[in-house]
């Protein structure tokens, strides 16, 4: 059964950081690019960052760039999301999605992605 379980979600003042991890299951993980995206209240999905491999390695959102740093785990088949200088705008679910469908986040909803269950980031004082 195809798996995607992320943590570390949670409460975090302005400027503070926080670390996501999503553990994958049930697929070969090194076959496939990673991506996150994010969904703010009222708001429609938002790609963040995709990360296709070693070789060509992580990309991001203008939003989240020099903020936000994605990393991956092939042996643990986790994929990391490094959140550091965080703003009252990154108060989102968190989701972790397998593949890469583009930057538009609209691409990543519907029922034949491949979804975790997501994680919620507050940045609030």
């Amino acid at each position: 059964q195809v798996q995607l379980v992320e943590s570390g979600g949670g409460l975090v003042q302005p400027g503070g950081s926080l670390r996501l991890s999503c553990a994958a299951s049930g697929f070969t993980f090194s076959d496939y690019a990673m991506t996150w995206v994010r969904q703010a209240p009222g708001k429609g999905l938002e790609w963040v960052s995709s990360h296709h491999g070693e070789i060509v390695g992580p990309k991001y959102a203008e939003s989240v760039k020099g903020r936000f740093t994605m990393s991956r785990n092939n042996d643990k088949k986790t994929v990391y999301l490094q959140m550091n200088g965080l703003k009252s705008e990154d108060t989102a679910v968190y989701f972790c999605v397998r593949g890469y469908s583009g930057t538009e986040g609209v691409s990543y909803s519907g029922s034949g992605v491949v979804r975790g269950q997501g994680t919620q980031v507050t940045v609030s004082s």
